[in-house]
């Protein structure tokens, strides 16, 4: 099928004036719509000792979800056709290796890192970024409800994981191979890839393609931080952050750098700040577009205490990290530090265990 292109500047200003004026995602109307992520990079991991490497810094197992470090299997020979286009390609010659999407901001520090764990095991890391790009796909159109139970595997990418079956048999018939991922984090986050930067994915209509600043804010919405600038480096207790229930942690799985905190604080069952989704009101409860920006402090009027610091603003969202007790007693009552006519709305999201909030006991206090 021959597609039609319209130029960028032109394709982007359109699409994304749809989008940008409002304070809710519009995907919901628009979707499915896709995104080039330019804020992720494409790393390679290559050699004999890359599981084993791995598995001995990350919080989960390797053929597991591995937060903010997304992992892909390479294409698998009968998902690629040889130079003939008649049968599949042989890679019998090529060493293990993986690939992962990471926070390009961080880019350069990360590789330093993995470096410096490296030693003498037999594995090579590589920016691959020139080569290939990291897209979601997202919105009104895709499954909402979760196929784990088809697909046991399905919290995985690239391992096992729940490929998008559709977008398989539109890769299917050229020398690529690369698929769509079932995203590993929440259904409702719809699915992520990493394409050879010279072709456009699979499934994407040339109406569809959207600015990256309309997934941020499908991520604020459900309540999924993302990267080092929402997920601070050096800073962050994972469990605050909400990736035990975004299954992004393994409590069986053996030792990894950091595992003692975080064992520590899950068995001691209380987590007493987490990531929540935040609405940004005036007094007359209007949305305020653009007057908050992260640092930002978020105070219990009623209380007068401190329930926490916004992490992301984008319009009149964003997320923050809020004691639980204080933003569940003081949810009618919380607003911005400095700015006490800007008022704060938090929100459970629908994901989240009710396990979570057992603790507190105020669960309809919670938006």
């Amino acid at each position: 099928m021959n597609r039609v292109a319209l130029p960028k500047s032109i394709a982007h200003r359109f699409r994304w004036k749809q989008f940008s004026n409002r304070c809710e995602s519009q995907v919901q109307s628009a979707g499915p719509v896709a995104s080039l992520l330019k804020s992720r990079s494409v790393i390679r991991f290559r050699g004999p000792d890359t599981l084993k490497f791995l598995q001995g810094l990350l919080t989960n197992d390797v053929w597991r979800f591995l937060y903010d470090l997304l992992l892909y299997k390479p294409p698998t020979c009968d998902t690629m056709l040889d130079h003939t286009g008649s049968g599949p390609h042989s890679h019998t010659d090529q060493p293990f290796h993986l690939f992962a999407d990471v926070d390009a901001s961080i880019l350069d520090e990360l590789l330093q890192t993995f470096n410096k764990y490296r030693l003498r095991s037999k594995v090579e890391i590589d920016d691959v970024s020139r080569d290939f790009s990291c897209w979601q796909r997202y919105g009104a159109g895709l499954p909402e409800k979760s196929s784990q139970v088809e697909e046991p595997e399905a919290a995985s990418v690239g391992w096992g994981a729940g490929l998008d079956r559709t977008a398989m048999s539109s890769s299917h018939g050229s020398d690529h191979g690369w698929q769509w991922f079932k995203d590993p984090r929440l259904v409702s986050l719809g699915f992520r890839g990493i394409f050879p930067s010279n072709i456009t994915p699979p499934l994407i209509e040339v109406d569809k393609e959207t600015d990256e600043q309309n997934f941020l804010l499908w991520r604020i919405e459900k309540g999924v931080a993302e990267g080092s600038t929402e997920i601070p480096k050096g800073e962050a207790v994972p469990l605050e952050y909400n990736l035990a229930g975004l299954n992004a942690i393994s409590f069986d799985k053996g030792c990894y750098v950091g595992q003692e905190l975080i064992a520590r604080t899950h068995h001691r069952g209380v987590i007493r700040k987490r990531i929540i989704p935040l609405r940004f009101l005036d007094n007359d409860g209007k949305e305020l577009v653009n007057k908050v920006v992260p640092g930002s402090e978020v105070m219990n009027t009623a209380s007068g205490k401190k329930a926490g610091i916004v992490t992301t603003a984008l319009g009149c969202r964003g997320l923050g990290l809020l004691r639980l007790e204080e933003a569940l007693k003081g949810s009618s009552a919380l607003c911005i530090q400095g700015q006490e006519d800007v008022k704060v709305v938090a929100s459970r999201p629908d994901w989240w265990p009710s396990e979570w909030l057992q603790d507190h006991g105020q669960h309809a206090a919670f938006a």
